[in-house]
């Protein structure tokens, strides 16, 4: 089986990519998604996010709102430090543990993790290949204005707040095996993927589907 990261910053079109390769028979899980699961009350995570961080950052239902979560975090690089050690053991984890159902049903697949963190948390590594998913910081701009549902001036300080726990996309670029370029119209990144898609295809039902040097 084929062990694959996917990573970029904010608004790339992380999963944009993902679906596409998921369309084409890949294998995803999305570590964004896990994590909002393990967040979720009577989860150990949600306990230890709660006493970290306060009781204000529960809805009224004690649900974490990841708004409020995020807003605090991201106020202080300790506070970052201190969610990512709390949240990142359980979910890569729970990854690692897909990742092998995956390869026992199916050892041909390709197994893809969409995760923003994965060089910054140390765990390029785990994966036989990574794929960058890169574009322009005025479209994640406008990107993020669109799924907030606000102005381009307040999106622009998300994008800057949240961008400075991350590796910048050049430096991601650079370290990964392929980079998907999200910049022009989606049937632009259509045929990049499925030039991509062919290539993994092949390496999975090879030997050679061991982790290069990076």
């Amino acid at each position: 089986m084929l062990r694959v990261g996917l990573t970029g910053g904010i608004a790339a079109g992380k999963t944009a990519v993902s679906e596409m390769l998921a369309a084409r028979g890949a294998h995803v899980i999305y570590a964004d998604r896990v994590a909002h699961e393990l967040m979720r009350p009577g989860q150990s995570v949600y306990a230890r996010i709660v006493e970290r961080f306060g009781r204000d950052i529960l809805s009224e239902d004690g649900q974490i709102n990841r708004t409020a979560l995020a807003a605090l975090a991201f106020a202080d690089k300790r506070n970052v430090e201190d969610l990512n050690r709390i949240v990142h053991p359980s979910v890569i984890e729970h990854q690692e543990r897909w990742m092998d159902n995956v390869e026992r049903e199916a050892p041909d697949a390709i197994a893809v993790v969409e995760a923003a963190l994965i060089f910054e948390a140390g765990l390029g590594d785990r994966f036989d290949r990574i794929i960058t998913v890169a574009c322009s910081k005025e479209q994640k701009i406008e990107r993020l204005a669109r799924r907030m549902g606000t102005d381009l001036e307040t999106a622009r300080r998300e994008l800057e707040r949240r961008s400075s726990a991350q590796m910048s996309d050049e430096e991601k670029a650079s370290r990964a095996d392929y980079v998907i370029d999200n910049s022009g119209p989606l049937e632009d990144t259509e045929r990049q993927v499925d030039k991509l898609f062919s290539e993994l295809r092949s390496i999975a039902r090879s030997a050679d589907a061991r982790t290069p040097e990076r």
